[in-house]
């Protein structure tokens, strides 16, 4: 006899599917497992955009094809304005789509409709319209629909720099999803959006959980925070998480007032700034709650500049409940760094540095015993690297550069295998030079793993270089111990 799991127990089933080509097997099943799988997958479409931006042959495969859906999704009044305006865009079959995808998603980028059109269009006959025009009348009755369909939005993406929608548009849109928008936890956007999209959040948003702004006002006309996304910013219950970039000349002065009236809540803070000397960072202090405390920068490395100027007001802070720290290249002077690793370094489960500094190695091991997961940026001593291993006993995870003026991967191995503690189970290694690990050193490291955690190693190669994969011999190797039981997971990675 056979039996029929509920409905809803399969929906939550479904939910924990994050594999891909699991759902899309799914769509095969029965027309409930297709219709929750095409639920799930349209939930957040713009991803499949995001993954295949490398490589652009199937990207404008993705969008075409996502661009053809949601064309043959619009009511048909927006099919009749287009078919006017000889914009003429395929449909991937005769037929009516089989649900209403666009209802789906939970997840609205405006920067990735733009993205969408732009590609999909480039193949579409050329008509009396520009590509500009045709871009913007499609934008326009796309964005229309979405607001029309969706029922409830987790997640608004609004970060174009270069938007094809007029200000105008925008709060008529906006006015209209009042209903839809009181749902939304997280909202990302730059100061280049007109400020009558803030005002119109403002009027029914008010459960921001987390909120990203990139600070760009070379994009802009205006030359200060806009009023109404302050008022927004004030105007949330529970905000959590928040990420500020700065690029250039720009600076997060006018914001840090507003911010700290949600010092209580404010878990996770992360601040980027690109191309700017001293930055203030002092803020920070005001927010004691804190469990993610992350400065990154997209300033060249390894050139001498200090990126944030008052870090040193808070390397006396105490922040009792954080777990999480990253910190750049030339965010401050590594004694600060180390003063506040003495006031923070116990409660940490998570260190990102990339400061290369002798000292500040040696008090990762003095500081922060109980870290799980730790990233060193270069120029680590293997002695400093025992030590750290001997003092932090319940790291399970390290990221580690080697390379031609740094640790070698043969040391790299030999020392896991020797001195890492015994839950360690993951490695990723970022490589700056061509691999020169022997056959003979990789099949000593295993064989020396016997018996430990299954381990995970990932190797990202920088710059080109060539891996320990272009040697067939080492590949068997690996998958000689794959099928052992010793490794859980290999990859190699390139990153450029």
């Amino acid at each position: 006899m056979s039996c029929q799991l509920p409905a809803d127990c399969l929906n939550e089933i479904f939910e924990y599917l994050s594999d891909k080509k699991t759902l899309h097997s799914l769509l095969f099943v029965n027309r409930f497992s297709c219709k929750v799988s095409v639920r799930i997958l349209w939930e957040n479409i713009w991803k499949n955009i995001w993954i295949n931006r490398i490589n652009c042959k199937q990207n404008l495969r993705v969008t075409s094809s996502i661009l053809s859906t949601l064309v043959a999704c619009l009511p048909n009044e927006s099919k009749e304005f287009l078919f006017k305006k000889e914009i003429f865009i395929s449909a991937p079959t005769s037929k009516s789509p089989l649900f209403n995808y666009p209802s789906f998603c939970k997840v609205l980028s405006i920067d990735n409709i733009c993205l969408t059109i732009n590609n999909g269009l480039k193949e579409t006959p050329i008509t009396s319209l520009s590509l500009k025009d045709r871009n913007f009348l499609v934008i326009n009755e796309i964005i229309k629909m979405f607001i029309i369909q969706i029922s409830s939005l987790k997640k608004l993406t609004f970060n174009d720099y270069a938007y094809l929608i007029t200000p105008n548009e925008i709060s008529t849109y906006f006015s209209e999803a009042i209903d839809y928008l009181s749902d939304l936890s997280e909202l990302h956007c730059s100061l280049s959006v007109p400020s009558e999209f803030f005002y119109h959040l403002s009027k029914k948003c008010h459960n921001l959980h987390s909120l990203t702004i990139d600070m760009n006002y070379k994009y802009t006309e205006n030359s200060k925070f806009p009023d109404e996304l302050k008022e927004l910013i004030s105007l949330q219950n529970n905000l959590k998480d928040i990420k500020l970039s700065a690029y250039y000349e720009e600076n997060w002065t006018e914001i840090t007032q507003t911010l700290t009236k949600h010092s209580n809540t404010l878990t996770k803070l992360h601040l980027n700034c690109y191309c700017i000397n001293n930055l203030s960072v002092s803020f920070i202090a005001s927010f004691l709650n804190l469990q993610e405390i992350k400065f990154s920068s997209g300033s060249p490395i390894f050139i001498e500049r200090i990126q944030f100027r008052d870090f040193e007001k808070l390397k006396d802070v105490t922040f009792p409940k954080l777990q999480y720290l990253s910190i750049p290249y030339s965010c401050t002077k590594p004694e600060y760094i180390i003063k506040f690793l003495e006031n923070n370094g116990k409660n940490l489960k998570k260190f990102y540095v990339k400061e290369v500094n002798y000292s500040l190695n040696l008090s990762i091991a003095k500081f922060c015993p109980n870290l799980k997961k730790l990233s060193i940026m270069c120029n680590i001593e293997l002695d400093t690297l025992k030590i750290i291993f001997n003092s932090c006993q319940y790291l399970k995870n390290i990221k580690i550069w080697c390379g031609t003026y740094w640790l070698k991967e043969k040391e790299i191995l030999e020392t896991i295998a020797k001195h890492s503690p015994k839950n360690f189970c993951k490695l990723k290694i970022y490589n700056c030079s061509n691999s020169e690990l022997l056959l003979e050193d990789l099949e000593s490291f295993f064989i020396n793993w016997n018996n430990r955690e299954l381990l995970t190693l990932i190797i990202i190669n920088k710059y080109s270089c060539i891996s320990l994969e272009e040697n067939e011999e080492n590949m068997k190797i690996i998958e000689k111990y794959k099928n052992l039981g010793i490794i859980k997971k290999f990859e190699i990675k390139n990153y450029y």
